[in-house]
């Protein structure tokens, strides 16, 4: 059994199909099955059945379990030579919504290979669902990202401040014939009860903007009329702006969702509601290593204030660094 085997078996277990998984792997289909037979006999058990879509067996399912271990372990060891050896080279895989990485990550990316020039950073970008299924099987290091409860083996870090924002075009506030200026400070303050005929295009119940909107919602006894839901932010800023329905995101996507021509329809309340989370699977090093940049102004140092702060979702292992205060917000 080598590392090589353990990996092909991680990529066919994902792919659940041998032609997908060759060519994910970039090998042919007969030398993978060459190695998961090799595996199998090995282990004197039946790993997967060989049918379409392709099933593993309670044994194949005992040995993901290890193998999703055992690889999680070495990438720790490795990250872990390459920095007592002062050679930091390797890959940072990190998970993040797909707008949010638009936002954040072209000025992170820079400045981080300014000073790890031999490390590939591999994006990630998907829904908070996907991501957390990613960090939880050993798929990315790290997320930026908030989910709404605590992952097991996964350890929290602040990361950044991430603002809430109720978003209203000038078209919707005439359609339903709200006066804005009525009921500005009950809305600023938190109470959407005079929103209550007003449509809404709302992001899932996992997602940040779209938790918190709901919970809004919900604590203003308003029951929403949704005319739209979708995982991406862009997508709900643009019907926004189109006055198909009020729109909850974060303040910082705003700017780059929509132009400044489509920004000056839109009335942007509830400002200063919420955060933003670093998440990092549990044996990679601690993200004030893994990340070493802000992606704005520090506010605070994140070890002073962790724990009455938003986090980061992290592996206690990825990539080193030597900053202590990458997570801070």
């Amino acid at each position: 059994m080598n590392f090589h085997s353990l990996d092909y078996f991680l990529v066919l277990a994902r792919e659940k199909n041998f032609t997908r998984a060759a060519e994910a792997l970039h090998i042919t289909q007969q030398s993978l099955s060459s190695h998961i037979a090799n595996l199998e006999r090995e282990l004197n058990c039946t790993l997967v059945v060989r049918r379409t879509p392709l099933e593993l067996t309670y044994a194949g399912r005992t040995f993901l379990r290890y193998a999703e271990s055992i690889g999680q372990t070495r990438q720790a060891m490795e990250r872990e030579f390459c920095d007592i050896s002062e050679n930091q080279k390797g890959e940072l895989r990190v998970g993040i919504a797909y707008t949010r990485g638009r936002a954040i990550m072209p000025r992170l990316i820079p400045a981080f290979q300014r000073r790890y020039p031999n490390v590939e950073i591999t994006l990630l970008e998907g829904s908070n669902d996907a991501i957390q299924k990613a960090l939880l099987s050993g798929g990315i290091d790290l997320a930026i990202a908030g989910f709404p409860h605590p992952l097991p083996g996964v350890v929290l870090e602040d990361y950044y401040l991430e603002h809430i924002v109720l978003c209203l075009s000038d078209g919707l506030l005439a359609q339903c014939g709200i006066d804005l200026d009525t009921h500005r400070g009950e809305i600023a303050a938190g109470n959407l009860s005079a929103l209550c005929d007003c449509p809404f295009v709302l992001g899932s119940a996992e997602d940040i903007g779209g938790r918190i909107g709901r919970g809004l919602l919900r604590s203003s006894g308003v029951s929403p009329v949704s005319k739209a839901t979708s995982e991406n932010v862009e997508t709900l800023l643009a019907l926004c702006e189109q006055g198909v329905g009020a729109c909850f995101c974060p303040e910082n996507l705003l700017h780059t969702a929509l132009s400044p021509e489509q920004l000056a329809h839109l009335h942007i309340l509830l400002r200063g509601f919420l955060s933003h989370l670093l998440w990092v699977l549990e044996p990679l090093v601690s993200v004030e290593r893994a990340l070493g940049i802000h992606p704005h102004r520090p506010r605070a140092n994140c070890i002073s204030t962790i724990k009455r702060r938003p986090y980061i979702y992290c592996t206690d292992g990825a990539l080193s660094t030597s900053s202590p205060q990458a997570a801070a917000g």
